[in-house]
């Protein structure tokens, strides 16, 4: 069975929306996801900001260490988690960057909301977060979404309204045929105002969730994001 690494940060969009697609891979092919952890807050974290493993709540990163607890668990746990999270954030424009919201969507899922508290508890789930994150570095990543197939780190693709079926699977096959050249690094649509246009309506959910703000200590303190909260 083929199988694909998919290294996913819940906060961001792209990432998403490639992992509806390949879903839709999974559901005509078979083949094997492994979901994996990238951290848009630590790659693009300035000098003078915390690692967002030294904050008591980051948006991105805390969700993560969730989702690792119920990856210890379960494959299917953190798929049926994700999907939840980003359909949450990305389509709905709610808020599980939220603690409370996060408890909540768990207990939607039939799951305990005390994982949030016990994820937060267990510093290993920093560890297993963070050995996600400096695999795709160590491949000379730098975003999300990354797939390994085959030990090659592919950065994609990057995509709105993901393709189902039969369709899905011809994508997947484009990606995966680039294996047959290694020397082939960038392709790269060119996207001009149409395209801009069709990109930000697909994002507008996302930005409508993201209200940048951080809850510290029941505070709540106008921010651009927690990338801020130094």
């Amino acid at each position: 069975m083929t199988s694909v690494e998919f290294h996913f940060d819940p906060m961001c969009p792209f990432a998403f929306h490639a992992s509806r697609w390949i879903r839709h891979v999974r559901a005509e092919t078979a083949i094997d996801i492994d979901w994996r952890f990238f951290s848009l807050e630590e790659v693009n974290r300035r000098e003078d900001q915390k690692h967002p493993w030294e904050r008591e709540w980051s948006y991105g990163w805390s969700l993560m260490r969730i989702g690792a607890l119920l990856r210890r668990e379960s494959m299917d746990l953190l798929d049926r988690w994700y999907f939840a999270i980003g359909h949450l954030l990305h389509v709905d424009g709610g808020k599980p960057h939220d603690p409370e919201v996060a408890r909540a969507l768990l207990e939607r899922l039939g799951l305990d909301p005390e994982l949030l508290g016990a994820a937060l508890a267990d510093p290993t789930t920093h560890d297993d977060v963070r050995a996600d994150h400096e695999r795709v570095i160590g491949a000379g990543g730098f975003g999300v979404p990354t797939l390994f197939v085959q030990g090659t780190a592919f950065f994609g693709p990057v995509l709105i309204d993901p393709p189902e079926g039969e369709a899905a699977v011809r994508l997947w096959n484009t990606v995966t045929e680039l294996l047959e050249f290694p020397h082939v690094y960038e392709l790269q649509r060119v996207k001009g105002p149409a395209e801009a246009a069709d990109i930000g309506r697909a994002l507008e959910p996302y930005v409508r969730g993201r209200d940048w703000q951080s809850i510290d200590r029941g505070e709540v303190r106008d921010l651009p994001g927690t990338e801020s909260d130094s």
